[in-house]
């Protein structure tokens, strides 16, 4: 199972940026997963919140944007998105292609960092009251 590699990662890199930020605490991380990328979506949530379990980033939401599969066709001189990936033709004239121009992604598409509680806590901080 690769996803819990793919959430390890996640949780370092995310992690990694809360410490650069100033420590706040990651709330949320946003992933684009393509359709053709081979990640399980299930097993990854099951794996983002097992390595979370315990950690700074624990209770942390995984959001998944699905990204499906864009094939170019020449004869059409464009760009389609599939219905499926049984059959790579252009929806338009059935063309067959295998110029894939989107369905692949893993990427990391945002981190949400929350500010550091202790930081927002102390006097300086702090608004005067109005009288």
């Amino acid at each position: 199972m690769h996803e819990l590699s793919i959430a390890t990662s996640i949780v370092d890199i995310a992690w990694e940026q809360a410490r650069q930020q100033g420590g706040g605490r990651v709330t949320g991380v946003t992933l684009r997963i393509g359709r053709l990328s081979c990640v399980h979506e299930d097993a990854l949530r099951s794996s983002f919140d097992l390595v979370t379990e315990g950690t700074p980033l624990a209770g942390a939401s995984l959001a998944v944007i699905e990204v499906p599969v864009r094939i170019w066709c020449g004869p059409c001189n464009a760009e389609f998105e599939l219905p499926g990936i049984q059959r790579f033709a252009c929806p338009a004239c059935g063309h067959l292609s295998g110029d894939i121009r989107a369905g692949r992604e893993l990427d990391l598409e945002s981190i949400q960092i929350a500010p550091d509680q202790i930081a927002a806590d102390t006097p300086e901080a702090k608004q005067p009251e109005p009288s």
